[in-house]
């Protein structure tokens, strides 16, 4: 048996769609265990791109199980859209195939608004880059103990009287600290109704069927989302989601023990990118930083917005094994580097006068690290078509290496374009 959880080991955007995707084909249910409909993972099969937002990446392997685990925020319009769109594919997402959590909390409508009036608020540069889908408000009701859970939905009366209790806080801030009309309760209640009809059917006891599985020897596979230095405690707070990202989270997310994850496979772009506000060490405004995001086309999958992209950061990932402990590397976009005479490493951080191998602690901290390079030569050559390590060109063999060098772990996977065929697996 063999209980895998996937994870992303930088800002997001590692590639963890395709990953899972690949990994689906070896186990029998897939869990995604944190986040909400903030993250995007893109996959591409047969050439036809798919971007999913709540439902697993392994919705499109028809015998698989996919469940959106307690450690999930839903809005239930995102997940019902997903639904109907990947119905239209004639993917097969009846319930009971997909099954939501009855502990995951919801996503209302004044989550939104909130999350939104919040940035909106801030100066310019105090803006922490939220996508406003209202994440970060639901994780804070569901700490303050008075958040909507998928079960709620099937009890209107219940679901009424607990929307009037949310709005009692929310429309003091709505209303008396950013300046929007208060919310009537009813009207809201209303607006949920339709759509909390239509979840009832997909609600169930995730937990439950994660046990029965393990327990009966069948592979379960973890989704995470975002990335590890994104995660509420452990990244470059307080530009960081309002979950916890790592991969300790699997187990809690979705209500297993730990001790049943026997695989951890960290997602890692060959080079660094990020989305929205926040330090970035490595980023680059050159001509290299540019065919980046040129070639690796980084637009946010969720925001459509223009990521940020710098050499690639073994400092960051030296922090991302530590807290992770990853037992393999899944290295992608290895052909986004190609074209370029030269690569770099950041290998460590000068800070305050003293040169480290891990990020300092303090808060902003990583703003004013300056990043310890070395060169390596880079490849000309496409190589889109390899399929064995020994194909690829002797620099970028080189690449990979010293990456496992640095890290201590080793890079089985490692993909060369974005299909589900361009991928090298090294076992």
């Amino acid at each position: 048996m063999s209980n895998t959880v996937v994870m992303g080991a930088q800002w997001g955007d590692e590639g963890k769609g395709k990953i899972v995707d690949l990994l689906t084909e070896d186990a029998e249910i897939i869990v995604r265990f944190q986040g909400g409909n903030n993250a995007g993972h893109t996959l591409v099969v047969d050439g036809e791109q798919v971007i999913l937002h709540l439902i697993p990446s392994g919705i499109l392997h028809g015998s698989k199980r996919c469940l959106v685990g307690n450690g999930v925020v839903l809005d239930p319009v995102v997940f019902l859209q997903e639904v109907d769109k990947l119905a239209a594919r004639g993917v097969d997402v009846s319930p009971g195939r997909l099954v939501v959590s009855a502990k995951t909390h919801v996503i209302m409508p004044y989550h939104r608004l909130l999350d939104t009036a919040r940035e909106t608020s801030k100066a310019s540069g105090d803006k922490i880059g939220t996508t406003g889908r209202g994440i970060g408000p639901c994780y804070e009701d569901k700490m303050a103990r008075i958040g909507i859970r998928a079960a709620d939905l099937a009890d209107p009366g219940l679901l009424r009287a607990k929307i009037e209790r949310a709005l009692v806080e929310k429309n003091a801030l709505l209303a008396g600290l950013y300046g929007q009309p208060a919310l009537d309760a009813e009207a809201v209640f209303r607006e949920v109704l339709p759509v909390a009809g239509r979840m009832a059917a997909y609600v169930g006891d995730v937990a439950g069927i994660v046990g029965e599985a393990m327990a009966a020897g069948r592979n379960v596979l973890f989704e995470g989302a975002q990335g590890t230095h994104l995660d509420i405690d452990h990244g470059t707070y307080p530009f960081v989601t309002s979950s916890n990202t790592v991969s300790g989270n699997a187990a809690a997310g979705s209500g297993c023990a730990p001790g049943a994850l026997t695989r951890v496979v960290a997602v890692v772009k060959a080079y660094t990118t990020r989305v929205g506000s926040g330090p970035f060490p490595t980023e680059l405004g050159d001509a290299a930083g540019e065919h980046m995001q040129r070639v690796g086309a980084e637009f946010g999958a969720t925001t459509g917005r223009k990521r940020r992209c710098g050499w690639l950061d073994l400092a960051l990932l030296r922090e991302s094994v530590r807290l992770n402990g990853p037992t393999d590397i899944a290295l992608t976009k290895l052909d986004v580097l190609g074209g370029l005479a030269e690569l770099k490493l950041c290998t460590a951080y000068r800070y305050k006068g003293r040169q480290q191998d891990y990020p300092p602690l303090e808060e902003n901290s990583m703003a004013l690290v300056e990043p310890v390079y070395e060169a390596m030569p880079g490849w000309s050559e496409d190589i889109s078509a390899c399929r064995t390590f020994a194909d690829l060109p002797e620099n970028c063999r080189r690449y990979v290496e010293r990456i496992e060098a640095v890290l201590g772990v080793r890079c089985s996977l490692v993909s060369v374009g974005p299909d589900r065929r361009q991928t090298i697996m090294r076992g």
